[in-house]
């Protein structure tokens, strides 16, 4: 079935243009849950340009109290998310292969060339119990380079994977979640 994670990056970034303190990024996320979201994602950058720090921290708190609520934080794991997530304990984590001054996230994970120095980091995440999925490119040969690990069984029932431009996809009931499906491929 899929849930709803509500982004809160776009909040943050008004909030930021503003020395207002408004909109609240805390009070989005309430309303956002008490209308039915199934959790909140946010991609704290290491220019704060949106989310800051001290929001993740904030969200983490207000979530502590809505157990049935998921926190998703998206990121570069090679630009502080690791660290991020060593603190907040997420439910999930968004590995991003974007570049810190990136002005969006516009392409996905190149298993081939990243898949080595990826493996030690979604191990620390799961080590914390966090969930991991990637954003990827809608590209079919990049989806059994998946499986390509020491252990691939691992990657297939860890990683969810995110195309930038759709809301999730199932690319392959073989490499996708169980748990969240395009309603483009319910497979």
């Amino acid at each position: 079935m899929t849930r709803l994670s509500v982004n809160l990056n776009k909040i943050a970034l008004l909030r930021n243009s503003r020395n207002l303190g408004i909109p609240s990024v805390t009070r989005a996320a309430n309303i956002a849950l008490d209308a039915g979201a199934a959790g909140i994602t946010v991609h704290p950058r290491p220019d704060s340009r949106h989310i800051r720090l001290s929001d993740v921290h904030e969200l983490a708190a207000l979530l502590a109290d809505r157990p049935d609520a998921e926190f998703n934080i998206e990121g570069n794991p090679f630009e502080g998310l690791v660290d991020i997530a060593r603190k907040v304990r997420p439910h999930q984590c968004t590995l991003v292969p974007d570049d810190p001054g990136a002005f969006t996230s516009d392409h996905g994970w190149d298993v081939k060339h990243d898949g080595a120095r990826l493996r030690p980091v979604i191990a620390e995440l799961k080590s914390l119990g966090t969930r991991v999925s990637m954003f990827m490119d809608p590209l079919p040969e990049a989806m059994p380079r998946l499986s390509e690990s020491e252990d691939p069984t691992s990657w297939k029932k860890t990683w969810q994977i995110f195309i930038p431009g759709k809301i999730s996809s199932g690319i392959s009931p073989t490499f996708a979640s169980s748990s969240v499906r395009h309603p483009e491929n319910p497979g």
